[in-house]
């Protein structure tokens, strides 16, 4: 295997597969997401209640990760990934269910809103499982010194999913309605069940099966926490996407400021992960390891600024252009921030340090709705972006300043030891 082969982790069949399988879930979740910010925009008309979407999937996204990590380490990594997907597509099918004519025509709408809220919920609950379970199971596929490049395939794979799951999403709303959108979700999540059966079962590499809960989870927080690099790169992530993200109202501003329609709301979501895409592929033939710190901090940095542009815009195609050069920079803090988990946290403790990621970064990304969805009530959608902007601005300088082991961090060190190792 070549040492800078940008196919390496394709080369492995059972790699290939889960990233099948992530496409196909990742897709669906991605147009399940606009479908229903669409929906329940369209049903109420107010800004706030994008927000509470998002604080229906943050609370238990957020407080049970903790506990998922300890029964990630616990379990065998193939069959709980298996479980997530089976439930989830019970709320893909609920959600299918709400939105046919019978239920419209004999239910109330805060019935039907009501309903929503309780299966993204539901979603909530099977988001704290799916980000420690899917952070374990790449390093069980794949040797170690190949981390890096599978950590990028992966995260191409989940912004690919992103950029046409958006997209198509957009799309389908406006030729087949919000009701047959959610039905190919449904198609594609039973896809995914099917094929995460060609992947066999994987040894449990966590030998500490006497420790409690508590001490269990005491451990994994206190190693993050004690890493100024891996507690740096979650902290500017999680601000970044807290204050820094407007993708739960982009339904704001495509109906209301730019006048954009489905289409265009579809295309401000696609923009977004377009230009994460492209940028995490061209990693894999141009690794960014080398003065990895300096590169995360101005990527976050580029994010800020883009998002500013995009929040005082009002045009169409200066909205869409912010948003893909955001995209750009968040593809390479996403690339990195991957990187360093995968490199830098021991197997057995892969669960609870995929479970504090997902409490930073993936769990910011429903609070950030509820952040997003406030903001644009009092301030309206334009000034909110614009502040949250600012603030992602703010942090990268003091984090610049304040944490030097990750102004200083270069990844091919690590890189470059465990090659020697093998």
């Amino acid at each position: 295997m070549a040492k800078n082969d940008p196919y390496a982790a394709l080369r492995i069949k059972e790699f290939n597969i889960f990233l099948l399988v992530r496409f196909a879930l990742v897709f669906g979740w991605s147009m399940q997401f606009v479908v229903i910010e669409w929906q329940v925009y369209s049903l109420t008309k107010d800004p706030l209640s994008l927000g509470i979407i998002g604080l229906c999937e943050f609370l238990p996204a957020f407080l049970l990760a903790p506990f998922a990590g300890h029964i990630v380490d616990k379990k065998e990594k193939r069959n709980l990934f298996t479980l997530c997907i089976a439930l989830f597509s019970l709320i893909s099918f609920g959600l299918f269910w709400l939105t046919s004519d019978q239920i419209e025509a004999t239910w109330e709408t805060n019935a039907i809103l009501y309903g929503i809220y309780a299966l993204v919920f539901f979603g909530g609950v099977l988001r704290a499982f799916f980000g420690p379970t899917i952070f374990s199971l790449i390093a069980l596929l794949v040797p170690k010194k190949i981390y890096p490049n599978a950590a990028t395939w992966s995260s191409s794979t989940w912004k690919g999913a992103n950029v046409f799951g958006a997209l198509v999403g957009g799309f389908l709303i406006a030729w087949i309605g919000v009701h047959y959108t959610l039905g190919i979700i449904f198609l594609l999540v039973m896809l995914a069940l099917l094929l995460v059966f060609k992947i066999t079962k994987k040894p449990v590499l966590n030998k500490g099966t006497n420790e409690s809960v508590k001490e269990s989870l005491r451990a994994g927080l206190r190693f993050v926490f004690n890493d100024k690099v891996i507690l740096g790169a979650l902290t500017l992530d999680m601000i970044a996407v807290l204050f820094g993200g407007a993708v739960a109202i982009f339904a704001v501003f495509a109906k209301d400021i730019l006048d954009a329609g489905p289409k265009g709301f579809g295309l401000l979501n696609a923009a977004l992960s377009s230009g994460s895409i492209i940028t995490m592929l061209a990693t894999t033939y141009i690794p960014i390891t080398k003065n990895t710190g300096k590169k995360l901090l101005f990527s976050v940095f580029g994010f800020g600024a883009c998002m500013i542009v995009f929040g005082a815009s009002k045009l169409l195609w200066l909205s869409i252009l912010a948003l893909f050069f955001s995209g750009v920079f968040d593809g390479i803090s996403m690339v990195v921030r991957q990187t360093i988990l995968q490199l830098k946290t021991p197997d057995a403790m892969r669960g609870r340090v995929g479970a504090v990621n997902s409490m930073f970064v993936g769990s910011s990304n429903e609070l950030g709705a509820l952040e997003s969805g406030i903001a644009a009530r009092i301030f309206g959608a334009p000034l909110a972006v614009v502040l949250g902007g600012t603030v992602t601005l703010i942090v990268v300088g003091v984090i610049g300043l304040k944490n030097k082991p990750l102004r200083e961090l270069d990844l091919q060190k690590d890189i470059d030891a465990h090659e020697d190792e093998d």
